[in-house]
């Protein structure tokens, strides 16, 4: 970490449709100059200082301008921050420089990628520059992948305090939730199928679960692609879009932590279909939807939720059943929330190594508790 920075978080992106929201829930909560010291960046003074009045952040709330067309503007950025918290994507297209920067000056970085063919890449390439610089490179800080990273490790917790033991087997069950898609999702889901279409050999690394833990490759896990029942849950379950990259997460996290749920860890995601409650997101639009910079209004925002079941099975068949839900819509005001809180664990925690992280492998109960404080997550043990 930067600890010499002028500002504890940079929120590069501020004037794009999740950035506006993550700058929005600063300024709401912590002001400016108080206890969390930061500032908007984007490629344009005057959209930035527009921004800043619509959300009605303090006049004096620092503005830096920053472009990744322009390189020596996002390492004089950098070198400001504590943390870099970027919501410019897709990441793959923006923000390869700026990881590249931040691992070289041994300054924190958060995104929301759920592009993981890019992560895969940064790992490989910048991953030994960040464990000798100090800083902390935290990838998927949003909805992807943080409730679920953080629900399987809570099931794991709680297996451990009532069944003695952590588990080999953890299911994710989406049990509802209400939420839109942003320009910026549907643009980073085009950018990946370019990407694929460019180099088909990337696909091998979409499909695998264990393609963010180089080195090790865990046993066979279940697909997830088809409908089925589920005795678990006593309903059918279907595909979930975010699985094929929370599952990675979830794989990398265990193998950041030392594989405490085992190196024979089986997990997968998938949603329960029930007619009368409000659905998942559907497929990813290859084309068409929303544009970068547009998203769900305000009052959608606001109905949005989530609830998402964690089954913990040991191998003699006892269960624990613990539950993540978000009061906000997953994507953009719940992720708004969850990406701030969690660079502000991450720059009050000194004893974190450098490296490329998981956030919840990085700052494990004291982001359960942030989150629980803070960012409207609720974490239950139901069984």
């Amino acid at each position: 970490m930067n600890v010499k920075a002028e500002f504890d978080i940079i929120v590069y992106g501020a004037t794009g449709f999740t950035g506006r929201l993550v700058a929005e829930y600063l300024a709401q909560t912590y002001g400016v100059g108080g206890d969390v010291k930061w500032a908007m960046a984007g490629r344009s003074a005057d959209k930035l200082a527009a921004v800043r009045d619509e959300i009605g952040a303090p006049k004096d709330t620092p503005l830096i301008v920053a472009d990744a067309a322009d390189p020596a503007s996002v390492k004089a950025m950098v070198a400001r921050a504590k943390a870099i918290l970027t919501t410019v994507g897709p990441y793959q297209l923006y923000g390869s420089e700026l990881v590249a920067e931040c691992a070289a000056q041994g300054t924190d970085y958060l995104d929301l990628s759920g592009e993981p063919n890019w992560m895969a890449e940064m790992i490989g390439k910048h991953e030994a520059a960040a464990k000798q610089s100090g800083a902390r490179i935290l990838f998927s800080c949003g909805f992807d992948s943080i409730p679920f990273e953080l629900g399987v490790y809570f099931a794991q917790k709680t297996a451990k305090e009532k069944l003695g033991a952590m588990v080999p087997r953890v299911k994710g069950r989406m049990r509802k939730m209400l939420g839109g898609l942003s320009g910026g999702t549907a643009a980073s889901g085009r950018a990946t199928m370019a990407a694929l279409q460019k180099d088909p050999s990337l696909f091998a690394l979409m499909i695998n679960p264990f393609a963010l833990t180089p080195g090790f490759e865990g046993p066979a896990q279940p697909t997830g692609a088809k409908q089925e029942h589920d005795p678990d849950v006593d309903a059918d379950v279907g595909p979930f879009m975010m699985a094929a990259i929370n599952t990675k997460n979830v794989h990398r996290s265990n193998l950041l932590q030392g594989h405490p749920y085992g190196t024979d860890f089986v997990y997968d995601e998938m949603s329960i279909i029930d007619p009368k409650t409000p659905a998942a997101f559907a497929d990813m639009p290859a084309e068409g939807g929303p544009q970068p910079g547009e998203g769900p209004s305000k009052a959608e925002r606001e109905a949005g939720f989530y609830d998402c079941l964690f089954i913990g099975i040991a191998p003699d068949g006892r269960k624990v059943q613990v539950s993540v839900y978000g009061d906000k819509d997953p994507g953009y005001g719940s992720t708004s929330k969850i990406i701030a809180e969690t660079a502000i664990a991450l720059v009050n925690a000194p004893d974190v190594a450098g490296g490329i992280w998981v956030p919840g492998a990085a700052l494990g109960d004291r982001l359960v508790q942030r989150l629980s404080d803070k960012a409207g997550l609720t974490f239950k043990v139901e069984s």
